[in-house]
């Protein structure tokens, strides 16, 4: 065989071998236009994003897009702020989904709807719920909840 040859397979091994390694490190990449809305602060225990058939674990500084499900497990508890401000934080058996949030950093507007699903989650507000309360709900399967408080708890028990 001659060298350029040898050199093209080399070459062709090298590309596969690191194409390969790069898949395998990162098997589920976040959906490049989901808009990034929060970031999780803090995760102890089982703790996810998206549903359940395309989960990733989730952990300290990573992003949390719209309309993407987060849930945790028996033991897992998870802390994600929003560009707002607003902290939510969640409690074990937990499974919430991020339906809506627009925020205008500018002009402080824009909206925000949490779908819980299961479990509980205390909700400290940011600037949306300051200046345009009625704008910012939590949703259970059971009720809407209109925000006039900063600092509150929803809990609820799975559908059954």
């Amino acid at each position: 065989m001659s060298k350029l040859a040898r050199l093209m397979s080399l070459l062709l091994c090298f590309a596969f071998v690191s194409w390969g390694a790069r898949a395998q490190t990162n098997p589920v990449a976040p959906a490049a236009d989901v808009p990034r809305i929060g970031t999780f602060k803090q995760v102890q225990g089982e703790a996810w994003i998206g549903s359940a058939d395309a989960r990733q674990a989730a952990t300290p500084g990573a992003g949390v897009g719209l309309a993407q499900r987060v849930s945790t497990g028996a033991t897992g508890a998870a802390s994600i702020t929003l560009k707002d401000g607003t902290v939510l934080t969640m409690g074990p058996n937990t499974t919430m989904d991020l339906s809506k949030f627009q925020f205008d950093a500018t002009t402080q507007e824009g909206n925000f709807l949490l779908d819980l699903l299961q479990g509980s989650v205390r909700v400290v507000t940011g600037l949306l719920a300051r200046i345009n309360p009625g704008l910012f709900k939590v949703q259970t399967p059971t009720s809407v909840v209109g925000v006039r408080g900063t600092d509150f708890i929803v809990e609820t028990q799975a559908a059954r």
